[in-house]
């Protein structure tokens, strides 16, 4: 595995590789890698000749009042978990490579970016679209991978990539979780020892949302038993919790197929994000 942290040799790596006819793989990360990040890695391998990780914690996607500097970062740790399960080159550039001019054009997001995280992250899914569309040019991949957990970044990248025609291929990959049902994430780190007793409600208010609207076709009486749940079992406070139809993030109608529970919940000081996609039968793997 080799680690590169300079544009001009990554495009140097991917040159040859597409030279050969290699396909590439891209697995886009922030770093700090846990199992989510590893079965994305495995499935890249699985598919593609070679596999390029990305790790760079980018902050065009963070608030002036969010943990950009104290996301956790450590790169070695990151390397050691990435080689065994066949990461070929990790690319860890810094911001001043990554952003090294501005030359005042940007990439808006649009309507799919104004609710759920959008709507109290402004400009975050800029942010998220600036950077993913210059990994996507820089690795030249044949297929990104991405995990359900963030299914509102996925849609908003699946129409970007849709409607600007580019050249490659959205994998969506399932949420890994802890036994518990808790979605895993970098940032569960900051769990205190009861908070972590009391996020795994998180997952099952979604299950009970889910239940009750396959049940009842009411989409306010399963957010309000979901939300009566992480009330009742935890300290947190919700953000936003919500029954979208997918991958367009529109209100629920009755022609709607396919489905989106979405919640934000903060446990303690800790900003936790889950979802479910299902169908009218119940819930499916792959978006």
């Amino acid at each position: 595995m080799e680690v590169i942290k300079t544009i001009a040799l990554l495009k140097k790596r991917v040159k040859k590789a597409k030279l050969d006819g290699k396909t590439i793989g891209l697995v886009p990360t922030m770093g700090y890698l846990h199992e989510g990040h590893l079965t994305l890695a495995n499935e890249a391998r699985q598919e593609n000749d070679i596999v390029i990780m990305s790790i760079f914690v980018n902050p065009t996607q963070f608030g002036p009042n969010e943990d950009f500097e104290s996301y956790p970062r450590d790169l070695e740790r990151d390397c050691k978990l990435a080689e065994p399960v066949g990461v070929d080159i990790i690319f860890a550039p810094s911001v001043e490579e990554m952003y090294p001019t501005d030359g005042g054009i940007a990439i808006r997001a649009g309507r799919q970016s104004e609710i759920l995280c959008g709507a109290s992250r402004p400009g975050h899914f800029d942010g998220v679209l600036q950077v993913v569309a210059k990994l996507f040019h820089l690795s030249e991949a044949d297929r990104a991978y991405f995990g359900q957990k963030d299914a509102q970044q996925v849609a908003i990248i699946q129409t970007m990539v849709r409607d600007y025609n580019f050249p490659l291929q959205i994998r969506t990959i399932p949420i890994v979780r802890e036994k518990d049902g808790l979605a895993k994430s970098s940032r569960n780190v900051y769990l205190t020892e009861q908070d972590r007793k009391e996020a795994p409600a998180i997952y099952e208010s979604l299950n009970i949302a889910k239940e009750e609207y396959l049940l009842s076709r009411n989409v306010d009486k399963a957010i309000e038993l979901a939300a009566k749940h992480i009330n009742e079992k935890t300290n947190g406070r919700i953000d936003y919790l919500q029954l979208l139809s997918y991958p367009d993030l529109k209100s629920v109608t009755d022609e709607t197929t396919h489905f989106l529970l979405a919640t934000a919940v903060y446990i303690g000081k800790t900003r936790l994000i889950d979802n479910m996609i299902f169908l009218n039968k119940g819930v499916i793997q792959h978006v």
